[in-house]
């Protein structure tokens, strides 16, 4: 299993959205080839924290990847793809990005060093750093 970072601005999508959807939602409209790549390599059972972007700046949940990658509904372009997402459970204390960036064990993380990309990978080690810090077990 891989672990992987979901970034979405909560005015547009946020976990509550996801959590009222209770099933598959299409992580669509990501329009950067990093991300798209990375979506690429998810498989169904994969793992990612659902964070909150601009003004939050905060990982709130665990999702799961239920579908792996297909055409974005959202564009008729082809070179667009995306993965199917539920929620699993939310933290019971979000953890920042000014949090994280005080740990010396996630200074490596690529939140901490490319904050922009919207879809990117997180290591078994950071991974379970910080669902410690959000309370909940990895």
């Amino acid at each position: 299993m891989a672990y992987w970072l979901f970034k979405s601005e909560p005015e547009t999508w946020g976990w509550d959205d996801q959590v009222k959807k209770a099933g598959p939602e299409e992580w669509g409209g990501v329009r950067n080839y990093q991300a798209r790549n990375n979506m690429r390599l998810m498989k169904k059972g994969d793992l990612g924290f659902f964070y909150h972007s601009v003004k939050e700046k905060a990982v709130v949940g665990i999702v799961k990847v239920v579908n792996e990658i297909h055409h974005d509904s959202t564009t008729d372009d082809p070179r667009w793809e995306c993965v199917d997402i539920e929620a699993v459970k939310p933290f019971e204390k979000p953890v920042t990005l000014d949090e994280i960036k005080t740990v010396p064990e996630l200074e490596a993380m690529v939140l901490v060093n490319n904050s922009r990309l919207s879809v990117q990978p997180v290591s078994d080690a950071e991974w379970a750093v910080i669902c410690k810090m959000g309370g909940v077990k990895p």
